[in-house]
């Protein structure tokens, strides 16, 4: 089985997170994608060796994710408790991932359980009021308001989260030596991939681009040239060709840049 490379903590995120979880405190963690904020929150809940509850939100995610849901089994009905009311009893970590993607609903509830009694009433069931336990931990990750399908969190969901991280794409010398930690090799190639990475983002935080490339782009690129690609193609792969489906215009504006730093 693969190794997981462990998160390289470039802006002392988990000393913050230790922080605020031995003071009590939930943290919110604001970055845009491929950042490497679901690798840190994982490797900081392998760190405490507690389990991590986690949930991906979305336009999709109702209430019943979160507090459970009443089944019909051979004639009897029974309660199938949700992630949230099953972290709460269980005083489990729990990952609130990309939270500005709820629906209003499922923040209201989610609002409930976060306040300072930390308990929620299951009215979907017999209306039992869940507490949760001492020790019960929540991490929550937003995407910035500039990416598709977030939205801006009701300033009392966001007093919840009282310890904000932010988390931005690491210095080219630190994104080097993540990408060194899933490959090997063609150092020069990738120094160049990454400064292209950083182009493009750059470009699209002025809004010149529709799309800016993460940290997997830059360790997906690696892992082809360890399969032999040559560079330029795998730049294509891996940079290029995403910007089709916003025209060729948006395409071949990145495949010259591919070009100038890669060659024909």
């Amino acid at each position: 089985m693969e190794q997981v490379a462990a998160y390289l903590d470039w802006n002392d995120s988990i000393k913050a997170l230790n922080t605020a979880y031995e003071s009590g405190l939930f943290v919110l963690i604001i970055g845009p994608k491929g950042t490497g904020k679901t690798s840190l929150v994982r490797d900081f809940a392998k760190s405490k060796n507690v389990n991590l509850e986690s949930i991906n939100f979305s336009l999709r995610t109702r209430e019943s994710h979160l507090i459970g849901t009443k089944t019909l089994n051979e004639g009897t009905v029974s309660f199938d408790e949700g992630l949230l009311t099953r972290s709460m009893r269980e005083g489990s970590m729990l990952y609130l991932d990309e939270i500005n993607a709820a629906e209003a609903d499922v923040l209201l509830r989610l609002d409930e359980a976060l306040d300072d009694r930390r308990q929620i009433t299951l009215k979907e069931s017999t209306g039992e009021v869940v507490k949760a336990r001492e020790d019960w931990f929540v991490v929550a990750t937003i995407n910035p308001l500039t990416h598709s399908g977030t939205k801006e969190l009701p300033p009392q969901l966001l007093s919840r989260f009282p310890v904000r991280i932010r988390l931005e794409y690491p210095p080219e010398g630190t994104e080097l030596e993540i990408v060194r930690r899933h490959v090997s090799g063609q150092e020069s190639e990738i120094i160049q991939a990454i400064k292209l990475a950083n182009t493009l983002r750059q470009a699209a935080a002025v809004e010149e681009l529709f799309y800016s490339p993460s940290l997997r782009e830059t360790i997906a690129f690696g892992k082809l040239l360890e399969e032999g690609m040559c560079a330029r193609e795998a730049a294509m792969f891996v940079f290029g060709n995403v910007y089709t489906q916003w025209g060729s215009v948006e395409y071949q504006k990145v495949s010259d840049i591919i070009t100038s730093m890669f060659g024909n």
